[in-house]
């Protein structure tokens, strides 16, 4: 059995000679590597256990290619992914495979930690010294005096010299194996293949990490027939990047991880889940805001609490039984600026925990509401501090605007901190999305331990209500 797909469906959907060809550019290594780990695979009968993951650049498609477990990395994040599919699964083979770019830039804290672990799983690093795939800038290990996009003149040494991948992972402890090779005659393609295969070899036996550097020719980016971009590899990237095996550590297996459990009731007492079940006070999904998925936005500047009444909103609506996240998000400034939190609410499943256009704002203070007020969808609701707020932007005419102050009622209730609090008040009573008891079991609940707080936050609560339903009245 094969372990390239038998069409690939990414060229014309596998259909004609397309379908049996590649996306790479011509004379471009990523092929053939991609042939030394298929066969390696297949020499060792380990297609049914690997797991590649894919990586941000050029090699990002390789999942069209591989018939094998695949995973899409974010920049950089590849080995960390790699070694929470082996921790999940420890009889896995994993491969991270990574370009210049991706590895040696942005994801290079991410690749030293994870050798230094020294879990058991293979990194092919695949180095043409430039950002292929947007361009042909400057890499970490462009050579010096190379031109590139970014480097018109040559690569000087005030842009610094580049990085000596497979030597900084033999320096470390962590990995036992560390070779770099080439592609640029038959010879150096034999020794790529024995490489690559060694590396997954000892990840089977699981003696431990090992990390294979491949210099592959771009010619494309480098301007050149495949012909010079060969030469080039073997006259000027060999100087500065020495073939051979940086290191080779005979080690014992070791790496034996029992089965992670994944029973649901183990799971919830290891991660501290009440073992009792919370009692649900609405009788359905608020159906009334939206039909299936309500978003929300709470917004406001470092110590507003828009983020702790975020979080109160989503473990209501768990609460109640229905899915929900909460995905916060800071900006740089820890006052006067604004940091969000968005939330959603499903009555089956949140398909995207974003929400860029929210069926409901709340805003703590003018710059979020300016920032996020014109974004809230039709019929929406906007509800914010009207004692810090006095300028409210343009909105879609159907959205209903809310200003309730939430900062003077907390400064009367003698705390100014709980006016988050004040504004679930109103949150609850200008959209009726669960019953009061729903919230105020929430907000009980994550001061269990502070239960002091409990009264003052049940009137902050009431405040809030109380001063929506009066707004209510004043307004009609």
């Amino acid at each position: 059995m094969s372990a390239f797909y038998r069409f690939f469906e990414r060229h014309a959907h596998g259909e004609g000679l397309k379908g049996h060809s590649t996306h790479y550019c011509p004379g471009c290594g990523h092929g053939i590597v991609h042939k030394f780990l298929a066969e390696a695979i297949e020499e060792l009968g380990i297609q049914d256990r690997t797991v590649a993951i894919s990586p941000v650049g050029c090699a990002v498609f390789m999942y069209y290619y591989l018939d094998v477990g695949n995973s899409q990395a974010a920049h950089g994040r590849a080995p960390a992914v790699a070694v929470g599919h082996k921790m999940a699964n420890p009889d896995s083979i994993v491969i991270s495979y990574q370009g210049d770019g991706d590895l040696a830039s942005i994801g290079l804290a991410e690749i030293i930690q994870t050798a230094q672990v020294g879990v058991p799983i293979t990194v092919i690093f695949i180095n043409n010294a430039n950002y292929a795939m947007t361009g042909g800038q400057m890499a970490p290990t462009t050579l010096p005096g190379q031109k590139t996009t970014t480097t018109p003149e040559g690569r000087s040494r005030l842009l610094g010299e580049p990085i000596r991948m497979a030597e900084l992972m033999a320096q470390l402890d962590g990995p036992i194996y560390v070779e770099r090779v080439a592609l640029y005659d038959n010879k150096q393609r034999i020794r790529a293949k024995k490489a690559i295969r060694k590396a997954l070899q000892l990840q089977v036996e699981n003696r431990g990490f090992s990390f294979v550097e491949v210099l592959s020719e771009c010619p494309i980016q480098w301007h050149m027939s495949v012909t010079e971009a060969e030469k080039w590899v073997k006259e000027e990237m060999t100087k500065y990047f020495p073939l051979g095996v940086k290191k080779d550590v005979p080690t014992e297996p070791w790496f034996h991880l029992d089965e992670p459990s994944y029973d649901v009731e183990q799971v919830l007492k290891t991660i501290g889940v009440p073992e009792k079940t919370a009692p649900r006070f609405g009788k359905g999904f608020p159906s009334h805001i939206a039909e299936r998925d309500i978003a929300l936005k709470f917004a406001g500047a470092g110590g507003d609490g828009a983020q702790t009444a975020a979080l109160l909103v989503t473990r209501a609506a768990i609460n109640e039984g229905f899915d929900a996240t909460h995905i916060p998000s800071y900006g740089p400034e820890s006052r006067g600026g604004t940091s969000y939190a968005d939330v959603h609410i499903a009555e089956d499943e949140v398909l995207s925990p974003a929400a860029p256009n929210p069926h409901i704002l709340v805003a703590f203070n003018a710059p979020s509401l300016a920032k996020f007020g014109p974004h809230v969808k039709p019929n929406g609701i906007i509800i914010f501090d009207r004692s810090v707020i006095s300028d409210v932007p343009s909105v879609d005419p159907s959205v209903k605007l809310y200003g309730i102050p939430f900062t003077e009622i907390a400064v009367d209730l003698g705390k100014r901190m709980v006016k988050n609090i004040v504004a679930l008040g109103a949150l609850q009573a200008a959209t009726d999305m669960f019953p009061e008891e729903a919230f105020l079991y929430a907000i009980r609940e994550a001061l269990k331990e502070k239960q002091d707080m409990i009264p003052l936050n049940e009137q902050a609560f009431r405040a809030g209500v109380e001063s929506l339903k009066k707004t209510l009245v004043e307004g009609s």
